[in-house]
C-alpha cells in the first residue's frame, strides 16, 4: 500500500489542487461552508498521506526528516481546524517534490544523453566471413566489425579497411566529423556519418573511451563533496531543533497556530537540495564539453587552484617532434645509425619515434640486456657493444667524455631549442641529434584565459634540457620554467609548491605524469595520454583538447560560487521566514510554504543555469 501511495504522488497532487479550488469555489461562490471543509479536509488526507509515509520511513532508519516536520503542521492545523492551511500546505509541499524532480532530471540531461549513446549491437565477421549482428556484450578483442553509415561505433578499435567522416561528439564534445582512412582509431559511441569501413576491436564493453566516460561522469556524480557532507550533518541536528523551537514557543506562548507555523517555515529544503543541484549541473556541463570532472571535491578545489604546473611534450607541445639537427663524431657512421635505429624501434617515446621516422630504412641488429633510465634514456648490448641513447645526464652516468667541440655543439642545439638525443658507443659519444617539438595551436590564448580566471603562476616542468624549456616558457609567457626534470624532481617541485601554501594543479599525459598527478591538489590529464595518467587524474580532457582547461577552470569557479549563491538563498529565506512569524502580522502557514517552496524552486533554477555555461570569449 505505501508502494502504492509514493507511486501515485504526481495523481494525488493533481487530486489535492482540485479539491481545494473546489473548496475555496463552495466556500466564496456558493457560500457552502459544509462542502467546503469536507472537501478541504479529503484534500489534506490525501495530501498528507504520502508525506506521512516518508516521515514514518525516515524515522525508522532515526533521521527526523522534513516529511516529519510537515505532517506534524498538518497534524497540528488538524488539530486547531485550519483545514484550509493544512490542504495548502500539503499540495504546496506535494507540488514543490514535483517541480524538484523534474528539474532534477533536466540537470542530469547529459548524462542520460551519455548512457542513450552507448552502442548495443555490432555487425561481428563469423567463421564464414558473413557480417551478423551480436549484441556488444559479445564482441572480443581483437574481432573484425563492419560500421556502417548512420552507426555507432560499437568499440575502440582500428580502421582496417574503408573510410569515412565520423562525429565524435559524445568523446571530444567537438560537433565536426572527422575523416577516417585505414589505420585511424574510431572509438565506441561515436557515429560514422557516411561511408562503410572494417575495423579490429581494440578495446570493448566498459574498458572502451566512451565506457571508461560514462563510469567517472557517474562516481562522480554519485560523491559527495565537503560542503554536501557538512549540510548532510546540519540537516541531522537543524531538524530536531526546529522541533525543539517550536514546542518551546508553545510552551511559553501557549499558541498552538504559532508553534505550528514554526515548523512549516523551518524546513531546510532548499538548503538540502542546492548544492547536489549545483554539482549534477557543473558535472554535465563538462562532460557535454569533453570534461570529465571527478567528483564534488574535485570541483570545489580546483577552483580554488592559484598555480598550474604543465608538463612540456604531448601538453604544451604537439608531442609529434622530427629531427632538425644532427652531428657525427665519427667517419664511419653507418653502423652507429643501425645501433641507434634498432634500440629506438623498440621504444615508444616521441623522441623515439622521431629519430626512427628520420633515419628510414637500415640494417638492424639484436638487442639485447635492455636497462630504460626514468628520465634519462636507454642503455643496451647491441652487436657486443655498450650503446648508450639518450639525454646528457644519461652521458655523464655512462662517464661519457666531451670534447670541446661536442661541448659547443650541444649548447648550440639547446639554444636553438631543440631537446637532445646523444649516442654513445663503448663509452665514446659518436651522435648528437636536435629534436624539436611545435608548441600546441592557441595554446598563448589559452594560457592567457588562465590567468584571466585567477591563476597567478603557470610553471612548465620537462625532461628537457633547460635551454629548450627556456624557450618555450618565453614564447608562452610562463612564470618559471624548468629542465631537466626526472619525475622524481617533479614531485618534489609539487611538494615545494604545496608546502609555501599553493594549490596546485598539475597537467601532463605520461606515465611518468603519474606521481605529479596523484600528488597535486589537482592532477589534469590529457585525454589520449596513458591509461595510468588518466585513472590517477581528478580531471581528464578528452582527445588532449588543451582549449578545454579554461573551460574547466571556468566551469569549476561557476560551480562552486552557484553552490555558494545556493547556500545564502535556501538559510537567508528560512532566517526571514523565522523573522517574521514573530515579526510581523502577516505570516501564516500558507504563506510560508508557499515561499519555502520557492525557495526551492529558486536554487533548483540558478543550478540549473550551469547547464548553459561557456566562458566568455577574449574582446
Amino acid at each position: 500500500m505505501q508502494k502504492y501511495i509514493l507511486g501515485k504522488k504526481n495523481h494525488i497532487t493533481v487530486v489535492s489542487a482540485a479539491l481545494i479550488i473546489i473548496g475555496f469555489t463552495s466556500e466564496l461562490v456558493f457560500h457552502q461552508e459544509q462542502a467546503a471543509m469536507w472537501s478541504l479536509i479529503l484534500a489534506s488526507v490525501l495530501g498528507v498521506a504520502p508525506i506521512a509515509i516518508q516521515a514514518y520511513q525516515a524515522l525508522k532508519v532515526k533521521v527526523v526528516s522534513i516529511d516529519v516536520l510537515v505532517t506534524l503542521a498538518v497534524i497540528g492545523a488538524f488539530f486547531i481546524k485550519n483545514f484550509e492551511e493544512s490542504a495548502i500546505v500539503t499540495f504546496l509541499f506535494l507540488f514543490g517534490a514535483y517541480l524538484e524532480q523534474r528539474t532534477l532530471q533536466k540537470t542530469r540531461s547529459a548524462i542520460k544523453e551519455l548512457t542513450q549513446m552507448a552502442p548495443e549491437s555490432a555487425l561481428k565477421q563469423v567463421e564464414s566471413g558473413e557480417f551478423e549482428e551480436v549484441d556488444v556484450d559479445d564482441v572480443d578483442v581483437g574481432d573484425t566489425l563492419l560500421v556502417k553509415t548512420g552507426a555507432k561505433v560499437p568499440v575502440d578499435g582500428t580502421v582496417i579497411s574503408g573510410e569515412g567522416y565520423i562525429n565524435e561528439a559524445s568523446i571530444t564534445g567537438e560537433a565536426v566529423p572527422v575523416g577516417k582512412k585505414k589505420g585511424s582509431q574510431v572509438f565506441a559511441g561515436t557515429i560514422l556519418e557516411n561511408g562503410t569501413m572494417q575495423i579490429v576491436a581494440d578495446r570493448v564493453g566498459e574498458d572502451t573511451t566512451f565506457g571508461r566516460i560514462i563510469e567517472l561522469v557517474e562516481e562522480a556524480q554519485d560523491s559527495k563533496s565537503e560542503a554536501e557532507r557538512f549540510i548532510d550533518r546540519f540537516s541531522k541536528y537543524y531538524t530536531p531543533a526546529v522541533l525543539v523551537l517550536s514546542l518551546l514557543v508553545w510552551l511559553v506562548s501557549r499558541n498552538i497556530e504559532l508553534a505550528i507555523t514554526i515548523l512549516v517555515l523551518g524546513c531546510p529544503g532548499a538548503l538540502v537540495i542546492g548544492v547536489p543541484v549545483s554539482n549534477v549541473a557543473g558535472i554535465g556541463n563538462g562532460a557535454r564539453h569533453g570534461v570529465l570532472l571527478k567528483g564534488s571535491e574535485v570541483i570545489h578545489d580546483f577552483s580554488r587552484v592559484d598555480t598550474i604546473v604543465f608538463d612540456k611534450t604531448g601538453t604544451l607541445t604537439v608531442g609529434n617532434p622530427t629531427v632538425a639537427d644532427t652531428q657525427y663524431y665519427v667517419s664511419d657512421i653507418q653502423q652507429t645509425l643501425g645501433y641507434l635505429t634498432s634500440m629506438e624501434r623498440e621504444s615508444d617515446h616521441p623522441l623515439a619515434k622521431a629519430i626512427v621516422q628520420h633515419l628510414g630504412v637500415l640494417d638492424t641488429y639484436t638487442v639485447q640486456r635492455t636497462n630504460v633510465v626514468a628520465g634519462g634514456g636507454i642503455v643496451a648490448e647491441v652487436d657486443g657493444h655498450r650503446v648508450a641513447v639518450g639525454n646528457v645526464g644519461l652521458m655523464e652516468q655512462e662517464k661519457v667524455v666531451f670534447s670541446e667541440k661536442a661541448l659547443r655543439d650541444i649548447a648550440r642545439f639547446e639554444a636553438s631549442g631543440n631537446s637532445l638525443v646523444l649516442t654513445a658507443v663503448d663509452g665514446e659519444l659518436q651522435i648528437l641529434m636536435g629534436i624539436r617539438d611545435q608548441i600546441r595551436e592557441g595554446v598563448k590564448v589559452h594560457l592567457r584565459k588562465l590567468k584571466r580566471l585567477g591563476v597567478k603562476h603557470l610553471v612548465v616542468l620537462s625532461g628537457d634540457n633547460q635551454g629548450t624549456v627556456d624557450l618555450v616558457s618565453k614564447e608562452l609567457g610562463l612564470t618559471e620554467a624548468h629542465g631537466h626534470m626526472l619525475p622524481q624532481d617533479k614531485a618534489s617541485y609539487i611538494k615545494k609548491l604545496q608546502t609555501e601554501g599553493r594549490t596546485v594543479a598539475f597537467v601532463g599525459d605520461g606515465v611518468n605524469d603519474s606521481p605529479s598527478l596523484a600528488l597535486a591538489h589537482i592532477g589534469i590529464a590529457m585525454g589520449s595520454g596513458t591509461d595510468v595518467a588518466i585513472e590517477t587524474s581528478d580531471v581528464v580532457l578528452m582527445n588532449s583538447d588543451f582549449s578545454r582547461l579554461p573551460h574547466a577552470l571556468g566551469l569549476a569557479k561557476a560551480t562552486a560560487n552557484n553552490m555558494r549563491q545556493n547556500i545564502a538563498i535556501a538559510v537567508g529565506v528560512v532566517l526571514v521566514l523565522l523573522a517574521s512569524v514573530f515579526f510581523s502580522e502577516w505570516m501564516n502557514m500558507s504563506i510560508g510554504m508557499l515561499v519555502h517552496e520557492a525557495s526551492i524552486l529558486v536554487v533548483i533554477l540558478n543550478g540549473m543555469r550551469l547547464l548553459r555555461f561557456q566562458l566568455r570569449k577574449e574582446r
